[in-house]
C-alpha cells in the first residue's frame, strides 16, 4: 500500500535516495519495489516498546544523515525512532501521543471518510497521481521469476500454474470454505489436465491446505503452506496464470504484480479494500448482513462465503 507514496516521493525529488525501515515480513515485500534503495530490517515486536532496540536503530539511522522520515503506522512507538535519530523533517498522521515526535502532520480522517489505504499514505507526499498511476505496483526481477519457474517444475511438470491462497489472518469470516477450494481444484484440473495448483500461505494454514488437497481428488495440487518464504511466494505468484484468494495480503500482492485473479470477499468490503488491478474479478454477494467486518459469522451460517459456488469462481478464472 505504500508503493505509490514511494513513487510520488521519487517524482518529487528524483535525486533523492529512498530507504525503508521495516519489520522482516514487510521487508520481503519491499524487495519488489525497484525505487527502494536500501531496506533496514527492524526486529520489533507488536505491542512492545523495546526501548533499547529502538535506540540502537536510531543510532544506526543517524549516521546516514536522512533529511526526511515518513512515519506510516499511527502508533507512538513508530514515531520514536526518527525522533531519536534527529531526522529534521518527520512526517505522518497525528496518531497516539505523537505531538513533538512528528513536526509535519496531517489529521487522520474519520473511519467513514477514510480513503483506500494506498491513497491515505500517498497524501503524505503532497504529490498528485492519477487514479491509474496511484495503484500499487510490484516488480519481480527476471532472475527471481526464472528461479520460481524452475522450482515449480521440480515440484511437478506442468503447462499452466495456478495459485490458491485460502488463508485469511483476520478469521474464518473471510475464508472461503476449504471444501469449495477442493471442488474448484478438481474442476480446474479436469479442464486443464496438465495444470498444477500450488497452495500458498503461512504455517498456520498448513492444516487447511492439507484438507484441500485431501478432498480435491486430484494429484495436480500441492500444499506449500509454511514451506516458502514470502519472497518465494511473491515470485511464484508472479509466474502464475491465475490466483484465487480470500481478502488477504497475498490478494493485494497478486493485484500489484498484475496477475489475473479471482478475489473472494465475505465479511469485509471490496469497496474499501479491493484488489487494485484491472485483471481482478471480485465475488461478493452483498447480503443484507454484510459487510459485518466480524472475525466469525455472528449469525453462524457464513452464507456470504458458502453461497459463492466453485463453478462460478472457475468461470471467472477462465475469462480474466
Amino acid at each position: 500500500m505504500i508503493e505509490p507514496l514511494i513513487r510520488a516521493l521519487h517524482l518529487k525529488s528524483p535525486e533523492s535516495s529512498i530507504d525503508v525501515l521495516a519489520t522482516p515480513w514487510v521487508a520481503s515485500v519491499m524487495r519488489f519495489i525497484p525505487l527502494v534503495n536500501d531496506i533496514i530490517q527492524a526486529p520489533l515486536l507488536h505491542g512492545k516498546l523495546q526501548w533499547k532496540e529502538r535506540r540502537q536503530l536510531a543510532t544506526q539511522l543517524e549516521t546516514n544523515n536522512y533529511h526526511e522520515a515518513y512515519v506510516l503506522p499511527n502508533s507512538f512507538k513508530s514515531a520514536l525512532i526518527p525522533w531519536l535519530a534527529n531526522i529534521p523533517k518527520r512526517i505522518g498522521y497525528l496518531g497516539e501521543w505523537r505531538w513533538g515526535l512528528l513536526n509535519q502532520t496531517l489529521s487522520n480522517p474519520s473511519r467513514q471518510n477514510r480513503p483506500p489505504m494506498h491513497q491515505h499514505y500517498l497524501a503524505l507526499a503532497g504529490q498528485e497521481l492519477s487514479p491509474e498511476e496511484s495503484k500499487p505496483r510490484l516488480i519481480c526481477k527476471d532472475v527471481m521469476k526464472s528461479r520460481a519457474r524452475d522450482y515449480a517444475k521440480t515440484l511437478q511438470n506442468h503447462e499452466g500454474l495456478y495459485i490458491f491462497c485460502p488463508g485469511a489472518e483476520y478469521g474464518p469470516a473471510k475464508q472461503w470454505p476449504s471444501s469449495h477450494y477442493a471442488e474448484l481444484a478438481k474442476a480446474l484440473s479436469e479442464r486443464q489436465r496438465n495444470a498444477t495448483i500450488l497452495i500458498l500461505g503461512s504455517n498456520k494454514e498448513k492444516a487447511l491446505g492439507d484438507e484441500i488437497v485431501l478432498h480435491s481428488q486430484t494429484d495436480r495440487i500441492i500444499n506449500l503452506c509454511g514451506k516458502t518464504s514470502l519472497d518465494d511466494a511473491v515470485s511464484l505468484i508472479s509466474v502464475s496464470q491465475g490466483v484465487v484468494s480470500n481478502d488477504s495480503g497475498l490478494m493485494h500482492i497478486a493485484a500489484a504484480l498484475g496477475i489475473p485473479q479471482v478475489a473472494i470477499f465475505g465479511s469485509s468490503d471490496p469497496r474499501h479494500t479491493p484488489p487494485l488491478s484491472n485483471l481482478a474479478k471480485i465475488h461478493w454477494l452483498k447480503l443484507d448482513c454484510s459487510p459485518c467486518f466480524k472475525r466469525t459469522c455472528p449469525l453462524g451460517h457464513y452464507r456470504c462465503l458458502v453461497d459463492i459456488q466453485p463453478q462460478t469462481v472457475l468461470n471467472s478464472l477462465e475469462i480474466i
